[in-house]
C-alpha cells in the first residue's frame, strides 16, 4: 500500500522517502534540494534518458502545457541515440549529467565515479549532476562539486516502481509537491506505464491552479 501523505513509499522488499526531509539538506548543504522562491514553480527533472519512444513523447506533453524540464542524460543512451538528445536542447530544455553507465556511488570507488562522470561529460555538456538512485559518497561529493551543481530532489513520483498504481503516482506529486520543488519522473521503459498516466495530469492539475514549470539552470 501507498499512502501518499506519508513520507515513506512501502513496499515488500524496499522502502524509500517520497519527500526528502529537511534535515539532508543540513546535512549536506552543498547539494541543491529545492529552488528558493515564493514563486508557484515546480522543477520537473527526468532520469535515465534519452529514450527513442518515451523521451519524444515526454517532450511534447511538455509543449502542451508551455513547460520547461530537466533531463538527467546517461551518457551511453546519449550516444545511441544523439538525435533524441539535441531534440531535448532544441525544445528549450536542459540537460545533466548522470553518469555514463548509471552507476551505483555506493557501490562505486570514488575514482571510477568521476572517471565515469567525465566520460559522460563527453556527449553531455553541462554543470548539472544527479547521482543514479541519489547514491552519492561524501568522497564523490567531494570530488564532483569542483566542477558540478549536483542535484538531488524534492519529491519523487515512484513512476519506477511497478507496485505502484499511476494513480498513486500521480497523488504523490500532487499531494506533496510545494514552490520551488525539483520532483523526479523518469523517462524509461520501467516508468513507462506510470509517467504516461502521471506526467500529463500533474501538468494539467498544477497548470490549472496557476502554477508554471521551470528547467533548472
Amino acid at each position: 500500500m501507498c499512502n501518499a501523505h506519508s513520507p515513506f513509499i512501502l513496499s515488500p522488499q524496499k522502502m524509500y522517502l517520497v519527500k526528502n526531509p529537511s534535515f539532508l539538506k543540513k546535512v549536506f548543504p552543498s547539494l541543491l534540494w529545492k529552488v528558493k522562491t515564493k514563486e508557484k514553480e515546480l522543477y520537473l527533472t527526468f532520469d535515465d534518458g534519452p529514450h527513442p519512444r518515451i523521451t519524444p513523447w515526454v517532450l511534447d506533453v511538455l509543449d502542451q502545457y508551455q513547460a520547461k524540464a530537466t533531463f538527467f542524460c546517461v551518457g551511453e543512451n546519449v550516444e545511441k541515440y544523439p538525435a533524441v538528445y539535441e531534440e531535448i536542447l532544441r525544445r528549450g530544455h536542459t540537460v545533466g549529467n548522470h553518469t555514463q553507465n548509471h552507476l551505483n556511488g555506493w557501490k562505486t570507488p570514488t575514482k571510477e565515479y568521476a572517471e565515469n562522470t567525465a566520460l559522460c561529460a563527453k556527449s553531455v555538456q553541462s554543470k548539472l549532476f544527479r547521482p543514479p538512485y541519489g547514491k552519492i559518497k561524501t568522497t564523490q561529493i567531494k570530488r564532483l562539486k569542483k566542477d558540478y551543481k549536483i542535484v538531488m530532489w524534492s519529491v519523487i513520483s515512484g513512476d519506477f516502481d511497478k507496485k505502484l498504481m499511476p494513480e498513486e503516482c500521480l497523488n504523490i506529486v500532487v499531494q506533496n509537491a510545494d514552490k520551488g520543488n525539483i520532483v523526479v519522473f523518469h523517462d524509461s521503459e520501467k516508468a513507462e506505464a506510470n509517467l504516461q498516466f502521471s506526467l500529463p495530469r500533474v501538468l494539467n492539475h498544477f497548470t490549472q491552479i496557476g502554477w508554471t514549470f521551470k528547467a533548472l539552470q
